[in-house]
């Protein structure tokens, strides 16, 4: 009767989350490029709650900044020798990580990406994102469609991530320089545009105080800019500092992307005119479902139809709407930030 109860117990666990294979429990890892960034801070919430309610033993490692690469190798090698059945991950280097990601494969573990594609994008098994060119690309409609008339003669500073251009940095700034109505040059890099309108492009690591620095740069090239793009809100809010330093931040636009309840505030406090929210709860949510899955009986995510991965949605944040833009308001923003 001990062994019929256990045996039961085991098989309803199964059922009810995908959490045991062949009796064992069992183990997923999250990677993400930084544990301070809020944006990952929310990611790893939305892993942790849904292992938990699935029975998933989760493991966390993060890059000690943006950018740190052999971090992301070390525990990449690490949930391999554990044992893991999956591994979701934001790649700090969208290139170079792939080797290890296929050991990984290799060893019978489910790779998902999460927000940053790999390079190439089937590197991984799945990609659970944000649509990024299009989170750019709202972001820039949105600053020309403010501007009218006057973007003609923009002068943009270009916030970018890091000097790799991982591909989620790329997609960002290329959506935007398309929705701003710039001809992109190769739209797999950023930097090569020709439009006089770009006064120049900087790195920020994602981070305020590169956020600051990346500014102070462009704006000792041209302090004319009236409008400035950033990878994410944490650059955005190091943007506005160092324009704030010179008494400027009431007359250049940001944008940003991210939609963080911290950056959603920033937008009604006018610190950014507007950025593109995503969703990286659920992301990671639906990252350790699919692992769950794959370790049950060896299902594998599908692409959204259409789609190279598995878009997890965008939304335009802002209180000042754009014709032709879509976009939902400050107060939707914070009801939704990150969830």
């Amino acid at each position: 009767m001990k062994k019929l109860l256990i045996s039961t117990a085991v098989a309803a666990t199964a059922m009810a989350g995908g959490a045991f294979a062949d009796g064992h429990a069992v183990s997923a890892c999250l990677i993400t490029k930084t544990d301070t960034n809020p944006f990952f801070v929310k990611m790893k919430e939305g892993a942790t709650a849904k292992a938990e309610e699935l029975g998933v033993t989760l493991k966390t490692y993060a890059g000690k900044v943006d950018g740190d690469h052999e971090t992301q190798v070390q525990a990449i090698e690490t949930c391999i020798a554990d044992g893991a059945k999956g591994i979701l991950l934001t790649a700090s280097d969208t290139s170079s990580i792939v080797t290890s990601v296929k050991q990984a494969r290799d060893a019978g573990l489910l790779v998902i990406a999460l927000d940053t594609p790999l390079e190439p994008i089937d590197a991984a098994d799945a990609t659970f994102a944000t649509d990024n060119f299009l989170a750019g690309e709202l972001i820039g409609s949105w600053a020309a469609a403010t501007l009218g008339d006057a973007a003609a003669d923009a002068k943009i500073g270009m916030l970018d991530l890091a000097i790799s251009q991982p591909t989620v940095g790329v997609l960002r700034d290329q959506g935007f320089l398309q929705g701003f109505g710039i001809d992109l040059g190769d739209p797999n890099k950023w930097g090569d545009e020709d439009d006089p309108r770009i006064v120049g492009n900087d790195v920020t690591a994602g981070n305020e105080e590169g956020g600051r620095r990346a500014m102070e740069n462009l704006l000792a090239k041209d302090p004319g800019i009236n409008v400035v793009y950033t990878i994410n809100e944490p650059a955005a809010a190091g943007a506005y500092e160092a324009l704030k330093s010179i008494g400027r931040e009431n007359d250049v636009l940001i944008v940003s992307v991210d939609g963080g309840c911290p950056g959603v505030q920033n937008v009604a406090d006018g610190v950014i005119g507007a950025t593109s929210q995503q969703y990286p709860l659920l992301m990671a949510s639906l990252g350790v479902e699919a692992i769950a899955a794959w370790a049950k009986d060896g299902t594998k995510p599908e692409n959204t139809p259409g789609k190279s991965f598995f878009d997890t949605g965008v939304s335009l944040v802002t209180d000042k709407p754009a014709d032709g833009v879509e976009s939902i308001s400050v107060q939707e923003g914070t009801d939704r930030c990150w969830g």
